[in-house]
């Protein structure tokens, strides 16, 4: 007699963004669980595979939904999950890499791929000494992002030393930051290049709308102090009045973003560049493991990726 087939997992924190995943799953009679990363116990001693595999969809941005505890459970969860023989699509290798920028730019250096300039705090007085050798305008960013919240622009020494008065700058829950040169983006856009199973799926133009948000070399945010309700996800552009075209990027590019997640451990997910308007390099600078699929694909761009990452889960599932 078979064994039943072992149920895929999906753990995810956002109640919402992953409707279309599971309505995909369900369209094909797919056997397969939910896992909630806001509350969810494990037994350290347990050694039986439960799931065929777990696809982790946990957030950085959880905190800004009060499920903060999740992000740091989810690190040893999926350690664990992992030594039981279990496939974990973007296991932990990638999701140290998605809840930190720093372990990101230093991905960046060590693959020679051109960022812009930063350097990583963990206390709010040592902004002013670093600002004098980076420069402004620049931006404070939580290490632990997610949405653009938290992200801060300032222009100049004045700026700075009103921002730092006024408690305006916040390290979020790891207390650690990034500060970063500002870039100003070619064109009145960034770049977003979606990859999976390690290869490139699709690309899209972010444009900012001009009006509540700017554009800065972390994604679409809102850099004036940007509160946890008006913090925006790019696969909600659309639906929030952002101008978004799909894009083919050159081979190089395609390569180098291929390069990035192979090396980063994800298997789904987003890497995110712009063009310097300064000098026209290209700088990378956000990977994002996470990648919520733009809403309305099919009529962006020509396709539904859900109906491919289903795929590439029933590929996976049956090695």
């Amino acid at each position: 007699m078979m064994k039943p087939q072992l149920p895929i997992a999906i753990y995810y924190e956002h109640q919402d963004w992953f409707r279309p995943l599971f309505a995909e799953l369900d369209k094909r009679s797919t056997a397969y669980v939910h896992i909630d990363a806001r509350c969810h116990s494990y037994d350290i001693t347990g050694r039986a595979k439960k799931y065929a595999l777990l696809f982790n969809r946990m957030s950085a941005s959880a905190y800004l939904r009060g499920h903060g505890q999740g992000i740091f459970f989810t690190r040893d969860y999926l350690a664990y999950v992992e030594s039981t023989g279990t496939r974990v699509i973007n296991g932990q290798s990638a999701f140290e890499i998605e809840i930190s920028k720093a372990r990101q730019l230093s991905l960046f250096h060590s693959l020679g791929i051109a960022a812009p300039r930063s350097r990583v705090i963990n206390c709010v007085e040592e902004t002013g000494r670093v600002a004098t050798t980076l420069g402004f305008p620049l931006l404070i960013k939580p290490n632990i992002g997610g949405r653009g919240a938290g992200i801060v622009r300032v222009n100049s020494e004045d700026e700075l030393r009103r921002a730092l008065a006024t408690n305006q700058i916040d390290l979020g829950i790891d207390r650690t930051a990034l500060v970063q040169e500002f870039i100003p983006a070619r064109g009145g856009h960034i770049t977003r290049v979606e990859t999976l199973g390690g290869k490139f799926l699709y690309a899209m133009k972010i444009f900012t709308t001009g009006e509540h948000f700017n554009l800065c070399p972390a994604e679409i945010c809102q850099v004036e102090n940007a509160a946890a309700q008006d913090a925006i996800c790019l696969a909600d552009g659309p639906k929030a009045g952002l101008k978004i075209e799909p894009y083919q990027p050159p081979p190089e590019v395609i390569r180098t973003v291929e390069r990035i997640v192979a090396a980063a451990g994800i298997d789904v997910g987003g890497v995110e560049y712009l063009s310097d308007d300064r000098d026209g390099r290209l700088l990378f600078y956000d990977i994002n493991a996470l990648s919520n699929f733009v809403a309305d694909a099919p009529r962006i761009l020509g396709f539904d990726p859900h109906a491919r990452l289903v795929d590439y889960l029933m590929q996976e599932r049956n090695r």
